[in-house]
């Protein structure tokens, strides 16, 4: 399976977070049930990675995924989006056959 990517303004949007929170700077990207679309990521900072997680690293901020969740978005680039309409992470997923218009849930 393709591993994931995080941008440099991903890295560097986690990196500022865990600082201030005084964690390492590890996002755990998750997939649940739910949303408008079927499906919905969730984003938290971690202490610590487990042992079958999936790691993809950039400037030396790490981006983990369990496995589970790795079949929904691999291949996936996860960038952090400054815009007039707000902030926010964002995940370009190859595998979504369908998306919300808010951009956090997707379908397969």
């Amino acid at each position: 399976m393709s591993a994931l990517t995080l941008t440099p303004a991903a890295a560097r949007r986690i990196g500022s977070i865990a600082q201030r929170q005084g964690k390492p700077a590890i996002l755990r990207l998750t997939v649940e049930g739910g949303g408008c679309s079927g499906f919905q990521y969730r984003f938290d900072l971690t202490d610590a990675l487990d042992t079958d997680d999936t790691v993809s690293e950039t400037d030396g901020v790490r981006l983990a995924v369990d496995p589970v969740s790795l079949g929904l978005v691999a291949g996936s680039t996860v960038d952090f989006v400054e815009s007039l309409g707000g902030a926010a992470f964002k995940v370009e997923n190859p595998n979504a056959t369908a998306g919300c218009g808010c951009g956090s849930s997707f379908g397969i």
